[in-house]
């Protein structure tokens, strides 16, 4: 990879993390903007509209085609693997796959593996406003990821066990913004604090089960995709 490809895939990432990060913000700022029953809606659609420019621009690049075949595979793989521990609620591998995905095939591709595999799964487990909020929590775990500071750390089994807790505890961050929109119709500090603390078993929990997927998966997952990736030039 040039330099100037480095330079642009940086500075796509970054525009794209912004964009996240401003629409979370819009999401929190828009409760004075709107009544209870529209800040639901709307910050529903901003949530969406956030992972809408992954897809497009991945789409467009080159070699697509078999860039979407391995993240439909990966996602196929995530959401089997939640059929499968579906009577352990926040016992799922969604997060690790798209971390493994991320480490091995580049942040884009983590990013639209751990978002997809949210509005799939979701099919079985019921869609609803929370979906997108779930999508851009295991989108943004997976980009995270797949950013150049930490690929090689994360291949690493340590570092990847504390990435696996720190994803955990992000996940509840990102959708304890949807508790509180749910619940309040608007943004409470109160009962979003409130709703972390309650939330914490089903935060261990979660954090668990990433740590033991990713342990568990980073060894053949992690020699499949590097083969796929060095024999295809996939990323």
């Amino acid at each position: 990879m040039d330099m100037i490809t480095t330079v642009r895939n940086k500075k796509r990432i970054s525009a794209w993390i912004a964009a996240i990060a401003g629409a979370v913000l819009l999401i929190v700022l828009m409760e004075r903007l709107f009544d209870d029953r529209r800040y639901r809606l709307v910050s529903t659609v901003f949530a969406f509209l956030a992972c809408v420019p992954f897809y497009v621009t991945y789409e467009k690049r080159e070699g697509s085609i078999r860039r979407m075949v391995l993240i439909a595979v990966m996602t196929a793989i995530a959401v089997a693997g939640r059929l499968v521990f579906a009577a352990l609620p926040a016992f799922k591998p969604l997060a690790a796959v798209a971390v493994l995905s991320a480490i091995y095939m580049g942040p884009e591709f983590g990013f639209l593996v751990g978002s997809l595999s949210a509005v799939v799964s979701n099919i079985f487990f019921g869609q609803g406003p929370w979906t997108p909020f779930q999508m851009m929590a295991l989108g943004l775990i997976g980009l995270v990821a797949g950013l150049p500071a930490f690929r090689s750390l994360l291949r690493r089994r340590v570092p990847l066990a504390v990435y696996g807790v720190l994803a955990g505890i992000s996940y509840s961050l990102i959708m304890d913004i949807w508790t509180v929109l749910s619940l309040a119709g608007g943004w409470r500090w109160d009962i979003y604090i409130a709703k972390l603390v309650t939330a914490v078993p089903y935060t261990a929990t979660y954090a668990v089960s990433n740590v033991f997927f990713l342990e568990l998966m980073l060894k053949p997952v992690g020699e499949k995709l590097n083969r796929i990736q060095t024999k295809h030039g996939i990323f």
